[in-house]
């Protein structure tokens, strides 16, 4: 028999979908209600219902297939190499000062690429997963997991969205704009007709006016988010870091793993234009190290011929940790194309002591 703690974490697991089941059944009753009731019984002119029809299931499809991927994506694990093996666990356990576990957690993260901090200044370490956590990962108690790049936990997919699939979150928001304002354009016209008693009183009188009211009420909701989420993708933040800016060693700067727009763009949605508008996985990097771009921390301050803060400087070069570099994949976010290089090699700004990079403006 099952232990009734068991079946309690089964039956909130069962509620979280309901968020889930309700955005399902909105949009089953929404293709039911344009393409059976409004395109099929209402519209009379054939080629204006070819063409809704068309360019509506595209947007569905689109729409449903980003929202799919975006529900049944797992969250990437943290690599093995940020779990702590099982004779530092114990060596962790036994030190009861927190001044000697934060040397232990030191020395394993020395020659990991690790640069963010907690806001006192110590290595970021999971008591739950029992990791080192990698830059900009941050554990979620609904999943019960670390989250790479963690953005937010969304009821209305059941999921978390993070560093797998960030991507597919942004393109359902775009769909799902993209599907709310072609409905809510194409139905206006039936919508004034049958309230204005243009239009006999029918069955699809109901569906054609809710149908219009539901789309551009969602419309309105979805705009302003895909619009704050654009923005977070230009500026290389997630949800969590717009709230609290990632700690360096040098203190809190927002604008820390910020590229330039279109290097931040590219580390979303990939270097393949093909797969820009696809729900499939292109992101670079494998979420656990980022380029830094690290900015003035003072502005009063000035800089040094170099351009960088000579507080900066210094707190790179009093680096508890050696200079680690990134992996190919993110490297290449650093690499210019061999037409822009000579021009842009001036340009370069401050990242940790291993790597420089170009701050695009």
């Amino acid at each position: 028999m099952a232990p009734s703690g068991s079946r309690s974490v089964d039956c909130w697991r069962v509620l979280y979908w309901i968020p889930v089941l309700f955005i399902s059944l909105i949009v089953a009753w929404s293709y039911y209600a344009y393409v059976v009731q409004l395109c099929i019984d209402t519209i009379e002119n054939i080629g204006e219902k070819i063409v809704y029809l068309l360019v509506y299931h595209v947007l569905f499809i689109m729409f449903v297939w980003s929202y799919w991927q975006t529900i049944f994506t797992k969250p990437m694990n943290p690599l093995k190499e940020f779990h702590l093996s099982h004779s530092d666990k114990e060596l962790l356990e036994r030190e009861d000062r927190r001044e000697s576990q934060q040397e232990i957690l030191r020395r394993i993260a020395k020659d990991l690429p690790i640069y963010t901090r907690t806001m006192s200044g110590a290595i970021r370490y999971c008591d739950h997963c029992l990791l080192l956590k990698p830059d900009r990962c941050h554990h979620c108690s609904a999943c019960d997991m670390c989250i790479l790049k963690m953005d937010h936990h969304c009821p209305w997919v059941n999921n978390c969205v993070g560093f797998a699939n960030y991507k597919f979150f942004m393109l359902f928001l775009a769909y799902s704009l993209l599907y709310c304002l072609f409905v809510t354009a194409t139905d206006l016209q039936y919508f004034i007709q049958f309230w204005t008693n243009g239009l006999p009183d029918t069955q699809a009188k109901f569906h054609i006016m809710f149908l219009f009211f539901a789309a551009s009420m969602f419309s309105v909701s979805l705009a302003f988010l895909f619009a704050y989420h654009c923005w977070l993708v230009c500026k290389n933040r997630s949800t969590l870091e717009a709230f609290r800016a990632p700690t360096f060693q040098h203190g809190p700067d927002k604008d820390g793993f910020s590229l330039g727009t279109s290097k931040n763009f590219r580390q979303v949605f990939g270097d393949e234009k093909k797969c820009w508008l696809l729900p499939v996985f292109s992101s670079l990097g494998d979420g656990c190290s980022y380029p830094t771009c690290l900015v003035n921390a003072d502005p009063e301050q000035p800089s040094s011929p170099s351009g960088r803060n000579p507080s900066i400087k210094s707190a790179g070069e009093s680096h508890q940790f050696p200079p680690k570099p990134l992996r190919e994949s993110q490297s290449r976010l650093l690499n210019n194309r061999q037409s822009e290089g000579s021009e842009d090699r001036d340009k370069r700004g401050t990242n940790n002591p291993a790597l420089t990079i170009e701050k695009e403006t």
